[in-house]
């Protein structure tokens, strides 16, 4: 086994050991709110937002944007298990900044390897075993962060899918204090996070 899977499975071990009364916790949120955020392991959506387990869903892909699937989940959460507040939470330096979608294209072309990145751009390691596939795929990276939130929550908004009486937040994370800020999306406006 690796290091880190006999890490995981030992803190597995800890956390069933003290599982107690989360075995009641109900499957729809207590408090009836969902977050879409970006997968950065420097967020903590519970931490930043003042939640337990059992209280919330949590939503997260690379960037934290509103692609299909994120808005199946939303969609789910809502009709299925009664969420009535949702939020969008992008976050300052975040790694969808850090290419577009030619970089990723011809990245994965040359191989499947783990890229590096350097003062000039994401390098790849060579070696072969690309594939072509990544041209499929729209990545949904990031030019402007403010403008990524008010479109994400402008696509949740105008789905078809979507109840119009959902209030849809827009906030940016700042990776440096930790605040929550509120981006102007056109949905009802945030009140500070003061």
């Amino acid at each position: 086994m690796s290091k880190i899977l006999d890490e995981v499975l030992a803190a597995n071990a800890r956390y069933t050991a003290d599982f107690g009364d989360r075995a009641q916790l109900a499957m729809p949120p207590a408090r009836r709110f969902a977050i879409l955020t970006c997968m950065d392991a420097r967020l903590d959506p519970a931490k930043f937002a003042g939640f337990s387990e059992g209280d919330a869903h949590v939503i997260r892909n690379a960037g934290g944007r509103a692609s299909d699937d994120a808005i199946r989940s939303l969609v789910i959460s809502y009709k299925l298990l009664g969420t009535r507040e949702w939020f969008v939470i992008h976050h300052t330096g975040c790694g969808m900044e850090t290419f577009k979608d030619d970089d990723m294209r011809r990245l994965l072309a040359s191989s499947l390897k783990t890229a590096s990145l350097g003062s000039d751009g994401w390098k790849d390691p060579g070696g072969g075993g690309g594939s072509d596939e990544a041209d499929f795929v729209d990545w949904l990276t990031i030019g402007d962060r403010d403008m990524s939130v008010a479109s994400d929550v402008r696509r949740i908004r105008s789905h078809p899918l979507v109840p119009k009486e959902i209030p849809i937040y827009g906030f940016l994370f700042d990776v440096k204090t930790g605040k929550l800020e509120p981006v102007e999306t056109g949905e009802q406006r945030p009140a500070s996070a003061a």
